[in-house]
């Protein structure tokens, strides 16, 4: 049979929500049957002027830094086994001479008993764990239930507006500020144009790749205080840059991260290539000393030339 009791002074029932830092836990023993509330005088009366003033759990319970004293008890066979539960709200240094009172009690009535302390549970850091874990559970349940299809919708939905406000610009896509931006951007295809609208960036105008350059872009460039090449990370970029700074006006050159296209940067990239700008002078003055082909593909037939085997 088990059972279960609450004890303590008659002011701690009043008093005991106060946040309580740590709780002792102890086994007991006793050799023969006695009752919870012998227990619990056994606790309040063995240790009372045993540590002094300060320290006495009926003064400690008035005042909510002791807890109510739990018991649960099981008797079988003449005797008794179970486990004390003390809340304390008291430092650790004060919580560890209350526990280490209880085993001094070695008689529960004319039993012998004995106690033995098993933990002091640090009842915050318990109570920080639980709210780690939780957390934890329930970012999952809300990645796992739609959070992803959630950023799916938005970048399809951003998609949608970012197409409807590109423009045409002579068969050139572009953004919606080409004309009346101070600055153009101009970059390889229409993709290009598209990605830096998602971020924003209004005034971006494609030249449709190597080839022929629309004089209607040539014409444009030349109105504006400002004009960036944003090429890519591959001999491709550098072709279409030496194309264009021939036949237009090019003020700065962005160039992609090695291996990387305009039309797949993320913004940071993006952002960070534009701010890194160089002067198309300087940029022109690092590339190497073979001039392009007039056809722009002709390096890719080179390049398969040069694999083939002898």
């Amino acid at each position: 049979m088990r059972k279960r009791n609450n004890g303590g002074g008659k002011g701690g029932a009043g008093k005991s929500s106060k946040a309580m830092k740590y709780l002792i836990k102890a086994d007991l023993k006793v050799n023969g049957n006695v009752q919870r509330k012998d227990i619990i005088g056994a606790i309040m009366g063995q240790t009372e002027g045993l540590l002094g003033d300060d320290l006495e759990l009926r003064k400690l319970q008035r005042t909510a830094r002791i807890g109510h004293v739990d018991v649960e008890v099981k008797s079988s066979g003449g005797k008794v086994n179970g486990e004390i539960l003390i809340p304390s709200s008291m430092d650790n240094v004060e919580t560890a001479i209350i526990a280490s009172s209880l085993e001094t009690i070695d008689r529960i009535g004319p039993c012998a008993a004995k106690i033995v302390v098993k933990e002091i549970q640090d009842v915050r850091s318990t109570k920080v764990n639980a709210v780690i874990d939780r957390a934890k559970d329930l970012l999952l349940e809300m990645v796992n239930s739609g959070d992803a299809a959630t950023k799916t919708v938005i970048e399809e939905v951003r998609s949608v507006l970012t197409v409807g406000t590109a423009k045409n610009y002579h068969g050139l896509t572009c953004g919606p500020n080409v004309e009346s931006s101070d600055a153009l951007i101009v970059v390889e295809g229409r993709n290009d144009v598209r990605n830096l609208l998602n971020f924003g960036l209004k005034n971006a105008i494609s030249c449709d790749g190597a080839g022929t350059i629309k004089q209607e872009l040539i014409d444009l460039a030349a109105t504006k205080e400002t004009v960036i090449l944003a090429i890519d990370g591959d001999r491709g970029g550098e072709m279409l840059f030496r194309q264009l700074n021939e036949t237009m006006k090019i003020d700065f050159v962005a160039q992609a991260p090695v291996g990387q296209e305009w039309e797949l940067l993320p913004q940071k990239t993006a952002t960070k290539c534009l701010s890194q700008k160089i002067e198309a002078a300087k940029f022109a003055a690092k590339l190497p000393e073979d001039k392009p082909s007039e056809d722009p593909e002709a390096w890719l037939e080179d390049d398969d030339a040069a694999e083939a085997p002898a």
